[in-house]
């Protein structure tokens, strides 16, 4: 059977590749060490979801491995060799706060990490299909010099802007800032890329808006749907962080992630790029999102909003993906934002409740 090696099989995207990826007929091959904890503390942990992935898949295998360990890293490729068809790069640090504090260790995970699987791949299997799961972050802050206009619930192009249907490949990095999470994260898309052009490998980098689902380990610092609807089903209190809580996100269900990274495998190409999100079928602002949480979960959320934005944070932000649906138009969009929301709402309310009341 032909290998996937997925980094980061505990996380969200990761989690969901492995499940997807072993009942196409792979063997999947897990790394992940839970650095998650380590990053937003023990509600956070992803070893759960480790846990029910080695007990739940026949060809899966879990291997606790920290991908800055070049040596580490190299020993697993070179044991598998040709036998590796597929990469799935999930593993980050994803957190712009977080990043701030230890700026090492952001750029060690998130670049040097990246480079490690790259060269492995280089040196045992170079044929493999190399997906990089980037982020809309390598654009820095540029989304926000955009002509935005301020509307009741939401900031929002004017509809005769070019971009209205979202932001395209075509946006400079350059000249903006990113936060440092942001600079380690272009690093890394650089590198998948040269890599791609330089040794002929097929690599992508998928710039995604934001990921969720009902698997995702939301936290303060990171995974904003499902930290907030988990908030609105608990009573935690939530923050918003700028903008007067109108700024815009699109979301992406993890499924639909995935079976874009098959879509590609399928016929891969050397170097490519492409946004990957909601895009204007699914997008929300917070306030929107605040406002559909209450009414799924039928609670309140006791909220804040704090005029201190975060660093290199998006005030708008739509994914164009319309190249990656002309490149490969079997691959559809199948969540919208209220999909997304009662799926998450749908798969944790028991679980959350339950460890909200024993907290009390």
């Amino acid at each position: 059977m032909p290998i996937a090696i997925v980094t980061g099989s505990g996380g969200l995207i990761g989690s969901e590749s492995a499940r997807y990826f072993a009942r196409q007929g792979f063997d999947v091959i897990g790394l992940d060490n839970d650095m998650r904890a380590y990053f937003f503390g023990p509600e956070a942990s992803t070893a759960h979801v480790s846990e029910e992935l080695a007990g739940s898949l026949d060809t899966f295998t879990p291997v606790e491995l920290d991908i800055r360990d070049r040596e580490g890293v190299d020993a697993l490729f070179a044991k598998h060799g040709g036998q590796v068809e597929l990469i799935v790069h999930t593993a980050a640090q994803p957190s712009h706060d977080w990043a701030a504090r230890e700026p090492h260790t952001d750029f060690g995970v998130n670049a040097v990490g990246t480079l490690n699987l790259l060269q492995a791949a280089r040196d045992h299997t170079p044929d493999a299909t190399f997906v990089f799961t980037s982020t809309n972050k390598v654009y820095g802050d540029r989304p926000n010099f955009l002509p935005l206009v301020e509307l009741e619930t939401r900031w929002e192009l004017p509809e005769d802007h070019e971009w209205f249907g979202g932001i395209p490949t075509d946006m400079s990095i350059d000249r903006c800032t990113h936060s440092v999470f942001g600079a380690s994260k272009v690093a890394a898309d650089i590198m998948v890329q040269e890599f791609g052009r330089y040794f002929g490998m097929p690599t992508v980098c998928f710039r995604g808006g934001c990921l969720t689902g009902p698997q995702h380990a939301g936290a303060q610092l990171h995974g904003f749907l499902a930290y907030l609807m988990k908030c609105t089903v608990t009573g935690d209190p939530y923050t918003i962080f700028g903008y007067k809580g109108k700024q815009v996100r699109d979301n992406i269900h993890a499924t639909d992630v995935v079976q874009a990274f098959h879509a590609f495998h399928k016929d891969p190409k050397v170097a490519a790029v492409y946004n990957l999100g909601g895009g204007r079928a699914s997008n929300v602002s917070m306030l929107e999102a605040i406002a559909k949480c209450q009414e799924i979960a039928g609670r309140e959320l006791d909220y804040t909003l704090s005029d201190q934005a975060r660093i290199g944070d998006h005030q708008w932000y739509v994914s164009d993906f319309s190249d990656f649906e002309r490149d490969y138009p079997e691959w559809k969009l199948t969540f919208g934002i209220d999909d997304v929301l009662r799926d998450i709402h749908q798969h944790n309310v028991e679980r959350w409740t339950a460890e909200a009341a024993a907290a009390r």
